[in-house]
């Protein structure tokens, strides 16, 4: 049964321990210069596969309040970046993590634009650059056990467990309870994520994408991404025609230049010759004139 994780924003407190735990267990790197982890600025990058995002609100119209946003990849059901990855780099598993296979990789970056919550990141900074993102902590998955970020939470803010029992859990925590909005956050999005969140401030308001289609995206990408490896192949041949084209062009042009240096350099010698035979019978008139002379 796939696994998923249900993520109550209303008791998170913005510690930041889930964002230490998941640089400790996949060893990345801290780069709070370029792009911080946490606070009002976190964003997600290369090296940063867990943020938690501070936000001011105003709640009952004058009441100030702060909430504190957890983001990572939400592990579609149906993943988008899967269907567009024809290299088979990127992979859903049947407990619900969609893994990363840097060795499959060809630098493609399709994933970055097939994936509606912006995810996937590129290592620009690197020589050799892959694509990084979240993998749920597979390896401890396969155990059977809670992704890092989730097994450190002092404020039990994410549970983990099998993704239809939490999402049941969820229903009956904002039915049950007024403050809570009626929405289930990766219920329906994208055909359903992995992650699912609650929230008591509308989640417009806290840097979700609500206007995700509810259809799973694979089905308007698929299409099209299986004809890739063809115009692959097309292009290659159209190049490799393209290459041959200008080849013999160059071969014949060059021919040609040699055919014309070699009648300029014929010409050259013809007119020397010319000049020199001149010379010869400019001498002989001269030297019969002066012999003609002498006889005088």
């Amino acid at each position: 049964m796939s696994k998923g994780v249900l993520v109550n924003l209303t008791k998170c407190i913005g510690c930041g321990g889930c964002t230490v735990a998941c640089k400790m267990y996949n060893n990345n790197k801290w780069i709070d210069k370029r792009a911080p982890a946490s606070g009002e600025n976190a964003q997600l990058a290369d090296e940063n596969w867990t943020i938690i995002k501070k936000f001011k609100l105003y709640k009952n119209g004058n009441t100030q309040v702060w909430r504190f946003v957890k983001n990572q990849c939400l592990h579609c059901q149906s993943p988008s970046c899967v269907s567009a990855c024809f290299a088979k780099a990127l992979q859903k598993k049947d407990n619900g993590a969609v893994v990363y296979f840097p060795d499959n990789c060809v630098g493609c970056r399709y994933c970055m634009l097939a994936c509606p919550f912006k995810i996937p990141k590129f290592e620009w900074n690197k020589a050799m650059p892959v694509i990084t993102k979240c993998v749920m902590c597979y390896g401890r998955m396969k155990e059977n056990k809670a992704p890092a970020c989730v097994s450190v939470c002092p404020e039990s803010v994410m549970k983990f467990g099998d993704r239809d029992e939490l999402l049941e859990e969820a229903k009956v925590i904002i039915k049950n309870n007024s403050m809570y909005v009626k929405h289930i956050y990766g219920e329906e999005e994208a055909g359903g994520t992995s992650w699912i969140y609650i929230s008591d401030v509308p989640f417009e308001k806290i840097g979700f994408n609500t206007n995700v289609v509810k259809k799973p995206l694979p089905i308007y990408t698929s299409l099209y991404m299986k004809c890739t490896p063809i115009f692959g192949a097309i292009w290659v041949i159209v190049l490799t025609a393209f290459y041959f084209i200008t080849k013999r062009r160059n071969v014949i042009k060059n021919e040609s230049c040699e055919l014309s240096y070699k009648k300029s350099v014929d010409e050259c010698a013809d007119n020397k010759l010319s000049q020199e035979a001149n010379t010869v019978k400019s001498d002989d008139v001269f030297v019969n004139a002066g012999q003609k002379k002498r006889r005088k």
